[in-house]
């Protein structure tokens, strides 16, 4: 499968976070790389060696879409506004798109439903999943407000665009990897059956005197993530014994991009999976509702999360180490609705049952 093409906007946007403080410049920032789309997409010599290095020691970084990914910041603006309309429906009628009970983690997630930490705090956000089979119309459809159904064709074109993303980072790590042609590419088509989605969230303002993690300390559950982030709160972990939390600052005209665990376990920890976590946004951004849009990619649903044995460059397993036999789309299922205590009661809080590839990840920093 060749490369995705990604579309080009009539013009160029210049993005601004409009009614928003700044980013206070005093407090901890993660140390993401910022890569050009189009140097990447042009394979400039040292701006994919810049890409491979962030994938293997931070598994995040910043990814200038000017250009050739105006038409993505443009649907990404349209969203945001989209996402505002979602939530402001009355609770009962988003409560209306709650399929946890129905074993699927698309649809409506009220605030307060996981559990975040092994104190067992509860998560402080709402979020609504919107399937890429569903909008392409490669699965059934599931039932939606009508703020969604009318803009189908706005959430089909964002998923072209965020996925012809995800194939060049697959394709720039399949070439890195040397592994046989096209391997990633072929376990992530567009076409086919996926958990691949579109996330809107929203966290309200936090109590003053009691601001706390809005979404737990976590890896990404599928391949590559392609976030969209207009108030700080996002934090990282980087890597090493003693590191601290860092904010990941928000960025006119950049995606956020990260690696998950079908990454991690396709290269055996080679490629990482960062740790990361949702706060109150820092300074005075901390009294705005934030907003994010995600664009989640994931293997398609048979494919089995295993070291590929087709790359030398890929580490063998531990002389004893026997892999999990699970296809991606059950690893999803029990990554996402693990910490739903509607549905799993006091299993929701044991973190150990449900983790995902943070020691492989670390493994190498101890």
């Amino acid at each position: 499968m060749a490369t995705q093409e990604i579309p080009e906007a009539l013009t160029a946007p210049t993005q601004t976070f409009q009614n928003a403080p700044p980013f206070p410049d005093d407090v901890p920032t993660a140390p993401l790389l910022r890569l050009s789309l189009a140097k990447l997409i042009e394979r400039d010599v040292n701006e994919v060696n810049r890409f491979v290095r962030a994938c293997e020691d931070l598994g995040f970084f910043y990814l200038d879409l000017s250009g050739p990914g105006d038409s993505l910041l443009a649907d990404a603006d349209q969203l945001f506004k989209t996402g505002e309309e979602l939530f402001d429906l009355p609770l009962e009628e988003k409560k209306k798109y709650d399929f946890m009970h129905k074993n699927s983690y698309f649809g409506y997630k009220g605030f307060g439903a996981n559990v975040v930490d092994r104190k067992g705090n509860l998560d402080r956000n709402e979020f609504y999943n919107v399937s890429k089979d569903d909008m392409f119309g490669i699965s059934d459809p599931w039932p939606a407000p009508e703020v969604i159904s009318s803009r189908r064709p706005l959430m089909k074109s964002f998923i072209s665009s965020a996925h012809g993303i995800v194939t060049l980072v697959l394709t720039l790590l399949n070439e890195h990897l040397r592994l046989p042609e096209n391997t990633l590419q072929d376990m992530h088509r567009l076409e086919g059956h996926s958990g691949d989605q579109i996330r809107f969230v929203k966290a309200p303002p936090q109590p003053m005197d009691d601001r706390r993690t809005a979404l737990g300390e976590h890896t990404d559950f599928g391949s590559v993530t392609v976030l969209f982030n207009r108030l700080g709160g996002l934090q990282v972990l980087p890597p090493g014994r003693d590191a601290q939390w860092c904010y990941v600052k928000p960025l006119p005209n950049h995606a956020i991009i990260n690696l998950g665990d079908a990454m991690v376990k396709f290269t055996n920890g080679l490629l990482r999976s960062n740790i990361h976590r949702v706060v109150a946004p820092p300074g005075q951004q901390a009294e705005y509702t934030r907003y994010s849009l995600v664009y989640f990619n994931r293997p398609e649903n048979e494919v089995m999360l295993k070291r590929l044995n087709t790359s030398e460059m890929i580490p063998p397993l531990e002389h004893d180490e026997v892999e999990e036999e699970i296809n991606s789309k059950d690893w999803i299922i029990r990554r996402a609705l693990g910490h739903r205590i509607a549905i799993h009661g006091d299993q929701a809080f044991d973190f150990d049952r449900i983790k995902g590839t943070e020691e492989k990840s670390q493994r190498a920093y101890l």
